[in-house]
């Protein structure tokens, strides 16, 4: 075989990774991620490792429970691309792995995140950290670190994934499991603000395909522009919910209401022996859920399956505490109204739509 001559220079860079672009845009955000420390946090943003003091919650706690959770922001991204919108994704990020903890009892405590592209584009990746950066510093949560994975050829160019990895605490013997609920008890929901972050793939095929529309379109049903309505921020009830649990107010059981939405999701905090039951006409009422089913043709399953159908999070109380549970919220969290959508039943870890 002949010898190769390489006639220019291979590196990195050249390979498609700009470790300059990296270290730059970190620096754009440390002073903006570091505001979110609280005390705890010992190491600045850089460290290979981030340390996270404990005293304060084994003072706090009698017994303290690590709680923690992975969740990412799905295809809801390529809507923020398309909008090349990037100010609000962040704060779905925190609010998606932040709701599944709570609904344990937990307190948010730390978070990391994960951003790969194929290609940095540090003014991007600055706007989807002030986002995540507002959302921290509103439930007191510290963001201590993350990773910035420029991977090109695994990533199509233009193309952004986020993942969240949450730590939270709750004292053992206050973790909510579901254990004691029973037929009779109520089913109580929190609002959603629309899709969240999950059903974007049919969502997207839907809007874009089938009915032909751009982001730009104003639909007669809807307030937003098509890309508004579907990028509106995902809600995070951390704060309230902690709240009501501060209140001394029993919840019983509490769900997220992601992929799989009410049909998947109440299951999975059901005692053997208990279904629940869901008044459909109970339900906060979306626009948007019902163009959805109407450009798909969506069966009522198929619907609430794929959709959160305006429930973001579910609680299951018993009958004497739902006039508490509203008061507590009306008093500090007027935004969240309760509603009432179902109860439980005798069965076996099903949803029932009535």
């Amino acid at each position: 075989m002949g010898e190769v001559i390489m006639s220019t220079k291979i590196d990195y860079q050249a390979a498609g990774v700009n470790i300059a672009a990296g270290n730059a845009t970190v620096q754009r955000i440390k002073q903006a991620v570091e505001s979110t420390f609280s005390p705890a946090v010992l190491t600045e943003i850089g460290s290979f490792g981030a340390l996270y003091d404990l005293q304060a919650i084994f003072a706090q706690y009698h017994h303290p429970v690590l709680v923690q959770s992975i969740d990412g922001v799905g295809t809801k991204m390529l809507v923020a691309r398309m909008l090349q919108k990037y100010d609000t994704i962040g704060m779905d990020l925190v609010s998606a792995t932040a709701n599944d903890i709570v609904v344990l009892g937990a307190k948010p405590l730390t978070l990391l995140d994960y951003i790969a592209n194929d290609k940095l584009n540090p003014p991007i990746i600055e706007e989807i950290i002030s986002g995540m950066v507002k959302a921290c510093r509103e439930s007191h949560i510290a963001l201590v670190g993350g990773e910035m994975a420029e991977m090109p050829g695994t990533y199509l160019p233009g193309e952004l994934d986020l993942v969240g990895v949450i730590t939270g605490v709750v004292e053992k013997d206050q973790a909510i499991l579901g254990k004691e609920i029973k037929p009779g008890d109520v089913v109580c929901a929190l609002a959603s603000s629309g899709l969240h972050t999950n059903g974007f793939s049919l969502a997207r095929k839907l809007f874009f395909e089938v009915g032909k529309y751009t982001v730009e379109a104003q639909l007669p049903e809807l307030t937003h522009t098509l890309g508004e309505e579907l990028l509106m921020p995902h809600i995070n009830y951390t704060n309230p919910i902690l709240h009501v649990l501060q209140q001394k107010i029993v919840i019983k059981g509490m769900a997220h209401i992601t992929g799989g939405g009410l049909l998947e999701n109440i299951p999975r905090i059901l005692p053997a022996q208990c279904a629940v039951e869901i008044y459909r006409h109970e339900l906060p009422t979306l626009p948007l859920f019902a163009v959805l089913c109407h450009l798909g043709k969506l069966d009522q399953a198929e619907a609430y399956r794929t959709f959160n159908m305006g429930v973001g999070l579910v609680m299951i109380v018993s009958p004497e505490t739902v006039e508490l549970l509203r008061t507590a919220l009306l008093a500090a969290y007027p935004q969240f109204p309760l509603y009432v959508i179902g109860q439980v039943v005798s069965g076996h870890r099903e949803v029932r739509l009535i």
